[in-house]
């Protein structure tokens, strides 16, 4: 069974996705936000086998590096962590008005919406760090960049970072209750930090809070919308 854990996990939190997504009033824009995040699913050969080695349906993560489930897994994610914020606090996306795109503060656009990419580029030349501490830091700065460039998105941002982090962990619970030797025998341990917080590596829990803390917003950022009640 252990062989399965990580397609059982991720069609596990598809169903959280499902759940979501038939429960939220922001269905269209959940559905784009999973299918931009889903291609990062093939980023899985910069994290295979250096930061974990996890058993795959046909052994695919071990002789491809590649995996469905990490297709699966980054679909699932992208919609979740856009509307968290929403589903919980009841709010809604409404277009910012012209006169407010064309304030000052605004001619960086761009630069912020591209900077989490441009900042994990960079940063994988310049340094040797593992790729789950450049991505990480790479989705920080975008956090960062939109509370810069769009301040009226702070508290979603901050929120959505903080509610994907508490939806991750407790999801991550429900998994080593499932497969209590899943993270010893999937992670390469030896080559990450080695803290733990109740049996999650806190590499995980540094994605999962700097996930949400970047795409909470990253939607309503690049398309000039604001949140409602």
């Amino acid at each position: 069974m252990l062989h399965y854990a990580w397609f059982i996990s991720c069609v596990a939190l598809l169903a959280v996705w499902a759940v979501v997504y038939w429960s939220s009033r922001m269905r269209r824009e959940m559905l784009i936000a999973s299918l931009l995040t889903m291609p990062f699913g093939l980023t899985e050969p910069l994290f295979v086998p250096e930061y974990w080695n996890p058993p795959s349906l046909f052994d695919l993560a071990q002789t491809t590096q590649f995996d469905i489930e990490s297709l699966l897994f980054s679909f699932a994610v992208g919609g979740l962590g856009l509307v968290l914020y929403d589903l919980i606090l009841r709010t809604r996306p409404a277009p910012v008005s012209q006169y407010e795109r064309s304030k000052p503060r605004h001619r960086f656009h761009k630069l912020a919406v591209i900077s989490p990419f441009l900042a994990f580029s960079l940063l994988a030349l310049a340094t040797d760090w593992g790729f789950i501490y450049i991505g990480s830091l790479a989705m920080l700065i975008g956090g960062v960049a939109t509370i810069a460039c769009r301040p009226d998105l702070a508290g979603r941002t901050l929120l959505g970072g903080l509610l994907f982090l508490g939806m991750y962990c407790g999801f991550f619970q429900l998994v080593n209750l499932a497969f209590p030797s899943f993270v010893k025998t999937a992670w390469n341990l030896e080559a990450l930090s080695g803290l733990m917080v109740t049996g999650i590596p806190a590499e995980e829990l540094l994605f999962a809070f700097t996930f949400g803390l970047m795409w909470a917003g990253f939607y309503h950022h690049i398309t000039w919308h604001r949140t409602v009640h």
